[in-house]
């Protein structure tokens, strides 16, 4: 692997780190871009799998046969799984090695791509995407965690910066990849590319990345791991399945082992949704009583008395709930009323990836001139301008084409904030500490990611039913069953049906309809988005005001 050095001459020393490991200093190899280099493609792989699923869905839909639940599911598995787990694995990561559990779950990941790339079954699909959560899970908090430990200074900013733009644009050139390889192949094809580019991954970061580690603990928190993933499961659940079964009143019947309600009761969403704030809530304390007795913890409370760390986390969950979700309505939005095959569509949103690529390659110097707190800011004010335009361009008359300026701008701000958001959480955070915290923070982003697909999930279907619905009502010679018809049709088949109902030209009213009904309903979706990122950026007001420590540590390090 090579032998081992310092990088950063300044040593921190800490006695409460186990020195046996390199942790609590920044370490490198012989060349420590290229272990940074390759830590990066292995994160790509799991990024792009994040976002390249929205932009197959309609072929997938009419492969499997999906429904509109089981579409949000094979959207939605991904990030539940990843938030359930970060926690966890970030633990084990500062314990047993972050390039351990990093290799760990790309071999994970690879295996599961394959199963996806082969699925026959919609459960076999949403099982295998489930099962590459959880290898992502383990790479994720292990990247950030050797970049917080082999770079500081302007080393760090720039590491960080890189992160950043491969963060954002893998999520952008996600959907570009999946259309070209699902109109000139097979959408499986977007899942069984990862295992030739996960081996290349692996074998570079077993030769150029050193292996770190923190504190030595004991005990493992179970009861913990428990409550958090049941927790984020059942809410999650709650938001998928309300158009289902029902926000209050049951709609449909539903049945699991020896629960069984029927229809006009109580649904099981608010049960869901009351049982899973209660488990999170239980986490708190659970982890707050264990702390107080020194036993080992799930999540180390104390970070969060770190200014920085408490209000970060917060502004990565917030703004996450705008930052993606509205990339789930986008694909369907624009195969369905403008039916535009999957390439065409990649292509419009790879324009995400422009503004992306940009500015996080100008982040650092960004941030360099303003403090990385502003940087932040900036980005998340520049993505509310992005989706509030993506809102406004929305329309049935004018070429989905026009959505690639706003989503330059919206990717802009995405690259500002994203890298340097994840700087200013981690600043005050100990080495020894940064797989469990960064992990956190990873949890946070994706719990705001699944919940985000979620809300704005229910928001786009329950808008569109509504809106249709009522244009229905006033079409003449449609039988009130007939419209319930196409009203459920379109709303089960996530919005496919309408270029079905576009090639009938006695149908050429009720598909106008729909088309209408669906932009009205992905228009609001896009201002709810904005409204999500306007919160965060609100919160980040409580972020400390002094500029960022690494200003102050310029000039020292390589170059």
């Amino acid at each position: 692997m090579g032998q081992v050095r310092r990088y950063n001459p300044q040593v921190a020393s800490d006695s409460s780190v186990d020195q046996s490991h390199p942790d609590s200093s920044s370490l490198s190899v012989d060349h420590p871009w290229a272990a940074l280099v390759a830590i990066l493609v292995g994160l790509s792989i799991i990024i792009v799998d994040a976002s390249v699923v929205n932009v197959l869905l309609p072929d997938i839909v009419n492969d499997l046969g999906l429904t509109q639940t089981g579409a949000q599911w094979v959207n939605s598995i991904y990030s539940l799984v990843f938030a359930a787990m970060l926690i966890t694995v970030g633990l084990i990561a500062d314990r047993r090695g972050r390039r351990l559990l990093f290799l760990i779950g790309l071999v994970v990941f690879m295996g599961a791509s394959l199963g996806s790339g082969t699925s026959t079954t919609p459960g076999m699909l949403i099982g295998f995407r489930a099962l590459q959560a959880m290898g992502a899970s383990m790479m994720l908090p292990s990247s950030i965690a050797v970049i917080n430990v082999l770079f500081t200074g302007r080393n760090r900013a720039v590491a960080f910066g890189l992160w950043g733009a491969v963060f954002g644009g893998a999520a952008a050139l996600g959907p570009l990849v999946g259309g070209f390889l699902a109109e000139d192949f097979s959408w499986r094809w977007a899942f069984l590319i990862n295992i030739p580019i996960g081996i290349i991954a692996g074998i570079a970061v077993l030769k150029l990345v050193p292996e770190t580690k923190g504190p030595r603990g004991a005990g493992f928190d179970l009861i913990g791991v428990a409550l958090s993933a049941g927790g984020l499961g059942l809410i999650i659940f709650g938001l998928i399945e309300g158009q289902t079964y029902g926000w209050w009143t049951a709609i449909s019947d539903f049945s699991l082992g020896p629960i069984s309600i029927q229809q006009g009761g109580l649904s099981v969403v608010p049960m869901a949704l009351f049982i899973g704030a209660m488990m999170l809530g239980g986490l708190v304390w659970w982890e707050w009583w264990r702390t107080r007795r020194r036993r080992a913890v799930l999540i180390d409370l104390s970070l969060f008395k770190i200014r920085r760390y408490g209000y970060g986390n917060v502004v990565a969950l917030v703004v996450s709930l705008g930052e993606y979700g509205i990339l789930f309505a986008l694909p369907l939005w624009i195969q369905s009323v403008h039916g535009l095959n999957p390439l065409e569509t990649g292509a419009i949103l790879a324009a995400l990836a422009v503004g992306t690529l940009t500015a996080g390659g100008a982040a650092r110097r960004v941030s360099q001139r303003f403090g990385a707190t502003v940087v932040v800011r900036i980005g998340m004010t520049t993505e509310i301008i992005g989706v509030v335009a993506i809102g406004l361009t929305l329309s049935v008359d004018r070429s989905p084409w026009w959505l690639v300026i706003p989503l330059i701008v919206y990717g802009l701000g995405i690259g500002f904030a994203t890298a340097q958001l994840t700087n200013v959480v981690l600043e005050d955070v100990p080495a020894s500490s940064s797989g469990q915290a960064s992990a956190m923070t990873s949890t946070f982003r994706q719990v705001g990611s699944a919940l985000g697909a979620a809300c704005l999930g229910a928001i786009l279907f329950g808008l569109l039913g509504s809106n249709l619905s009522a244009a229905l009502a006033n079409e003449p010679g449609l039988s009130p069953q007939r419209q319930q018809q196409i009203v459920t049709e379109v709303r089960t088949s996530a919005g496919q049906v309408i270029t079905q109902l576009d090639t009938v030209p006695e149908l050429a009213p009720e598909a106008l309809a729909a088309k209408i009904a669906y932009t009205d309903a992905a228009r609001t979706t896009a201002f709810v988005a904005a409204i999500f990122i306007a919160c965060g950026l609100a919160v980040s007001f409580g972020l400390p005001k002094r500029e960022d420590a690494e200003s102050q540590q310029f000039g020292t390090e390589g170059s």
